[in-house]
């Protein structure tokens, strides 16, 4: 029977349900229950839609809305009656709702656990994706209100809406009768249905991003009325670019008479800008953005980067300044790039667009580069631009952000739009943090299948105005589970940048061998011993001794790229002196076309004060950005830049078409740094193509591991269940735990032992000595009740009274390798698998190895490999190789468990000792707790604010 405070439970608004959605256009809107506070909302927007589409909803001529169906459509409980409207600028632009039934098709409550749904989407906003994502909202809140299938009656002729239900993903049927189609589908998901939103998510925030980075015109508010300042920076930045849209220079502070700035038409404010406005760049102080954001949306701009500094990064009243920003221009449908943002740079030929307080043009190439600190990505543009043979020709910038403090677009948001991106081949990316973990790792591996992907990962400490999911895992654990995406791991900009220009420039290695040849024995051996360290396998440097010419150089490098021993090539070269010598352009040339003979293998070159050398591999004249020609406004005063003809700088920039470019190194560990990277990756590529399934096993118990989880959880929020709970659980997912009686007493230690049968270990488990074997806490091989009683006296004198040391006596287990499995479920990156060796040594190096959940046969091969100390697995020094197979077949049940039952959120097996054969599990704890919300199986969300 119901209580007043359930019933009241029922009516309460539930604002975990309100959300912003990126559309298919890459448009915004917010998604939230519709309430009785709407019923005018409900009715203007009723007026708008068309009779074509009222008669699709109703089935009939239905031209206006009743009072009394104001009241119903107004009116709900939020558990058997739900409305969700779509808004945007505060106004319904679509709106859906279910009804719960009985089996009678009429309306009931719980238990029933079917409803009705029905759509109306308004004829303007239609197209745009707005039902299929109001679709993937009202199954979520039916899910949690126990609801687990729809029904929806749809007229034959409403194709539209029969497509947004069939194209969902779920598991449905379909029928005919008396004229409609009755579609039931349901709602848990599957494969396919998150296959389906994924790809949805991955086109609206990648069409998110292109509408901010190719805009067909600019307004740049804020512009000075004097040289200088942001604003008129960025203006003459755009300008001077060559952008080839339209330009528009924008203060409220202009005298009325003022027509333009610097030949760019100027406005006091947008709204007077007689045409739309694609984007809005802005820089004027925070206190006077919400005046400039209000005109932006009422004008329908598309998406603001906004300059301007003053929020979360000043403390409190500044995030929550940024907190009203990010909801304001969400309402207008807009996205952010900022606050406190650099800028963003778009180097392709038909858009040329620099709104960024970068002085100068990158040249146009095939990198990609983000980054959230203005400061880094400074940086960043300046050593690719210093680099000789950087940015030029195939190895420029594509697309740049520096999104500031990415209060909206993010990283994973430029990830989506790179990912199928035509005019990027490799992305750089400076991450101070990472907001969504879970999500970036998802989307690094898929973006690192298709193209590399290099990060500079910071401390993992949030800097100021960056909104940071808390994790409870190590920086490192972090840095190892991006790896295992995929990513491209490096600490520095200049490896950052060193890697880039390998990857954009050259192919993958097949794998770790590296042929070594040039000028300098010394060089050669020094970059054979960094080659060494990074785990590649060099042949010995061939000194062609510094007398070599040109031809030298060519004939040494064609026969090491013809050598099928060799995956790679470092030429190294030094200054020589005399007329044989070569020049650096001869030299440059003449390893280009040995590299053109023999291509598939990649080269890379170590130079020593060879000033001219990068410059001619690079086949480029300069790194400066071309020359623009500047002509007066057309197109109704608007500033359009004049098409500008190719000049010889910019068609040096462009090598023949299927050449690589060969990128040179001041110094041997940077080139083969970056070569161990392009090698981790290559295999990682290879590997990845067969990534192993998730094996079944037949005698694991699923649905009796929950129900013994349900009623332990019964008893308490989260929980650090009892040992015999936890072998219970355990042996459920054939992970037997060896037994271990508790020895209170000299007495009971000996009954113990009968009961297991000599031989057998004693241990002391209280929390300061358990898994410390070191610290002389457990005594092994006990072979009766004698040694057993002296061993038990010997611990009580050393550590302590029986209550303070909590013995145990437990068989002895076949002798192996001690080591260590653990996972937990992290809030911000999801479950993870760890595993190591046991003991203080490993615990102090940190030698861990981890792996998301669910793990396929193949990452626990690799897991397992993976750590340092791995060869005392594989019979290191003469002893005996341990039955690894075992030991995955371990891991993966572990995995199983935990990705499974979401409830068991730390798992840790310690010690864990691995015979030659078989696998012995000498300790377990595990700690249950109701899970965790995965944001990543419900709808699709923008991070809230």
């Amino acid at each position: 029977m119901q209580t007043s405070a359930d019933r009241q439970d029922r009516h309460q608004y539930p604002a975990h349900w309100e959300a912003d959605v990126v559309l298919r256009d890459g448009g915004t809107a917010r998604i939230r229950p519709i309430t009785v506070d709407d019923a005018d909302r409900l009715v203007s927007f009723y007026e708008q839609v068309s009779d074509e589409s009222k008669y699709y909803r109703f089935f009939a001529p239905y031209p206006r809305l009743s009072a009394k169906d104001v009241h119903r459509f107004t009116h709900h409980d939020f558990v058997d009656r739900v409305g969700l409207a779509a808004t945007i600028g505060g106004e319904f632009i679509a709106t859906v709702r279910y009804d719960r039934i009985g089996a009678d098709g009429m309306p009931a409550t719980a238990p029933a656990d079917e409803a009705e749904v029905a759509f109306l989407v308004q004829d303007a906003h239609q197209g745009r994706g707005v039902a299929s994502a109001l679709l993937e909202h009202i199954a979520a809140v039916a899910r949690e209100r126990g609801i687990r299938r729809f029904a929806a009656e749809v007229l034959p002729a409403n194709t539209k809406m029969i497509k947004v239900f069939t194209d969902a993903g779920y598991t449905q049927k379909r029928s005919f009768e008396d004229g409609v189609v009755r579609l039931e589908f349901d709602l848990e998901p599957t494969d396919r249905s998150l296959a389906v939103q994924r790809a949805r998510e991955q086109r609206a925030e990648a069409r998110s991003v292109r509408r901010l980075l190719m805009p067909g015109s600019v307004a740049v508010v804020g512009v000075g009325r004097a040289p200088g300042g942001v604003g008129r920076s960025v203006l003459g930045n755009i300008r001077d670019a060559g952008y080839g849209g339209l330009l528009h220079a924008v203060n409220k502070a202009f005298p009325e008479n003022l027509g333009e700035v610097d030949g760019v038409p100027a406005y006091r404010c947008v709204r007077d800008i007689g045409r739309p406005v694609d984007l809005a760049v802005v820089a004027v102080p925070a206190e006077h953005v919400p005046a400039v954001v209000a005109e932006c949306g009422e004008h329908g701009v598309q998406g603001l980067v906004v300059l301007s500094a003053g929020y979360a990064e000043s403390g409190p009243e500044g995030r929550e300044r940024q907190r009203a920003l990010v909801r304001q221009a969400r309402a207008y449908g807009m996205r952010i790039i900022g606050p406190n943002a650099f800028g963003i740079i778009n180097t392709a030929p038909d858009v040329r667009l620099n709104a960024s307080l970068a002085p100068e043009m990158p040249r146009p190439g095939r990198i990609g580069m983000f980054a959230q600190s203005g400061a880094i990505g400074i940086a960043l543009l300046s050593r690719l631009h210093r680099r000789g043979g950087g940015v030029t020709g195939v190895t420029g910038v594509s697309t740049f952000v520096s999104a500031g403090n990415r209060a909206d677009v993010s990283g994973n948001d430029v990830l989506q739009y790179w990912y199928d991106d035509p005019e990027t081949d490799v992305a750089l990316m400076y991450l101070e943090s990472i907001g969504n973990p879970r999500k970036f790792t998802r989307l690094a591996r898929r973006t690192a299948a298709a193209k590399p992907l290099v990060v500079v990962q910071g401390d993992g400490s949030a800097p100021p105005g960056h909104a940071v999911r808390a994790t409870r895992l190590p920086h490192a654990t972090v840095s190892a589970l991006l790896r295992q995406a995929g990513v491209i791991r490096v600490d520095t900009i200049t490896e950052l940048v060193d890697a880039g220009l390998l990857l954009a420039r050259q192919p993958l290695p097949a794998g770790p061998r590296v042929a070594i040849l040039g000028n300098s024995e010394s060089l050669g051996v020094l970059t054979y011993d960094r080659c060494l360290a990074e785990g590649l396998r060099p042949s010995r440097p061939l000194d062609l001794t510094t007398g070599a010419t040109a031809q030298d150089f060519h004939r040494a490098l064609g026969a090491a790229l013809a050598d099928e021993t060799c995956d790679s090539v470092v030429v190294t070269a030094i200054p020589a002196i005399g007329e044989a010598s070569p020049g650096d352009a001869e030299l440059a040339e003449a390893l280009r076309s040995a590299a053109a003979a023999v291509p598939g293998k990649p080269v890379l070159v170590v130079h020593v004060e060879l000033g001219g050398l990068a410059e001619a591999l690079s086949a480029a004249a300069s790194t400066a950005p071309a020359a623009v020609e500047k002509a007066p406004g057309t197109e109704g005063g608007a500033h359009r830049p004049a098409d500008r003809p190719p000049t010889a700088t910019a068609e040096a920039a462009s090598p023949p078409e299927g050449t690589h470019l060969i990128p040179a190194y001041p110094a041997a560990e940077r080139a083969v740094r970056a070569l161990a990277e392009a090698v981790r990756y290559g295999q990682w590529r290879r590997e990845a193509a067969d990534p192993g399934k998730v094996p079944e096993y037949d005698d694991i118990d699923e649905k009796g591991a929950a129900r013994l989880i349900g009623e332990l959880l019964a008893r308490g929020e989260g929980l650090t269940i009892s040992d015999a709970e936890t072998c219970e659980l355990l042996g459920k997912y054939g992970i037997p735990v060896r037994r271990a009686l508790p020895a209170p007493t000299p007495d009971t230690a000996a009954e113990a032992a009968r009961t297991l049968g000599y031989p057998v270990a004693l241990k002391a488990t209280a929390p300061h000595l358990r898994h410390r074997a070191d610290l002389g806490g457990v005594r092994l091989d006990l072979a009766d009740e004698e040694q057993l009683r002296r061993a038990y006296a010997e611990l009580t004198e050393l550590f302590g009274k029986p209550e303070e040391l909590r013995p145990v006596v437990q068989g002895m287990a076949p002798r192996g390798v001690d080591t260590v499995v653990r996972a937990v479920i992290d809030p911000a990156a999801g479950a993870v698998l760890s595993f190591g060796l046991a003991g203080a040594a490993s615990q102090l190096l940190g030698d861990m190895a981890h792996r998301l959940v669910p793990v396929t046969d193949r990452e626990a091969t690799s897991l397992v490999r993976s750590i340092r100390t791995a060869p005392l697995l594989f019979g290191w020094r003469g002893s005996t190789p341990v039955d690894t197979p075992a030991l995955e077949e371990l891991l993966l049940r572990v995995s199983r468990l935990v990705d499974d039952h979401p409830e068991v959120v730390a798992v840790t097996l310690e010690p864990v000792v691995v015979a030659p054969h078989g696998v012995s599990v000498l300790g377990a704890t595990v700690r249950l707790a109701p899970p965790p919300a995965r944001d990543d199986l419900g709808p699709r969300t923008m991070p809230a604010y």
